[in-house]
């Protein structure tokens, strides 16, 4: 779905006179997530993206991050991911979020996959940089950052076991501590320069989550990266879909659970 997106509507919504209509109750960024034995969602409207997510996975809000960065219009349907429907695997196969489905059925996913779709199918202020090499150093940087998400998750269930976690943490501050390095050489706030570029809004849920688990003392050397986290608060695209600290702590507890009932945290 390419060309002109209407910049004026920024929340995720199905206008009542297209078809689909009838699914609204099912689309939002709050809405109840959908599980298995639900039926699928109608073909989305013309004017229209559709992002699967879940409202707590950091993965997904790579993605919601984009959408409202480049202002684009969309909707929001979630997804069950302790109870997934048997629909879901049609849209990926792996039956993971995020997923995008355009108005013509075409679907795309893995995260950082769907934010560099929108960043190149849309207009507006490109989140990528337009240098070559400054692309491939952003991508060469998400590759590092890879290495670090499943500690975090590691370290947070090593604490819920009644684990040793000391190891593991010093693991993390270790690379916390490259990334510190980065913006100290790049003499910038950001990592793409002075304004926020796509890189930045891929690592954020993570940094947004440290306090939950039990991390955000990994910083304590790290000006640098605090100095980033600040200035990233106070960008509209994030105040727009950051969590509530409770809200994903009580999310957390259901989680380690294993319970359905986790993704509809606080509805």
């Amino acid at each position: 779905m390419r060309g002109e997106a209407p910049r004026l509507l920024r929340k995720e919504a199905v206008p009542r006179s297209v078809p689909g209509a009838a699914a609204l109750e099912m689309a939002g960024e709050m809405s109840r997530s959908l599980g298995k034995g639900s039926a699928a969602p109608g073909p989305v409207p013309e004017g229209l993206i559709r992002l699967y997510s879940m409202r707590f996975c950091p993965f997904a809000e790579r993605t919601r991050l984009v959408l409202k960065a480049k202002g684009i219009n969309h909707e929001i349907i979630n997804i069950n991911l302790k109870n997934k429907p048997d629909w879901f695997f049609e849209k990926n196969p792996f039956g993971l979020v995020p997923v995008l489905e355009t108005s013509k059925g075409q679907l795309i996913y893995e995260s950082p996959i769907t934010c560099d779709y929108l960043d190149e199918a849309y207009p507006g202020e490109k989140l990528l940089p337009e240098d070559p090499y400054e692309r491939a150093y952003q991508k060469m940087l998400l590759e590092h950052f890879s290495k670090l998400t499943p500690l975090a998750y590691k370290h947070f269930m090593a604490i819920q076991n009644g684990e040793d976690s000391t190891a593991l943490k010093a693991e993390i501050g270790e690379k916390l501590g490259k990334f510190e390095e980065i913006l100290a050489n790049r003499q910038s706030v950001f990592f793409g320069g002075d304004s926020v570029s796509m890189f930045d809004y891929l690592i954020w849920p993570w940094f947004e989550r440290l306090e939950a688990f039990q991390l955000y003392d990994c910083l304590g050397h790290t000006p640098k990266l605090k100095r980033w986290m600040d200035a990233m608060k106070q960008d509209p695209a994030v105040k727009a879909t950051m969590t509530d600290f409770q809200t994903f702590k009580g999310y957390l507890q259901l989680y380690v659970k294993n319970s359905p009932e986790a993704c509809d945290y606080g509805l």
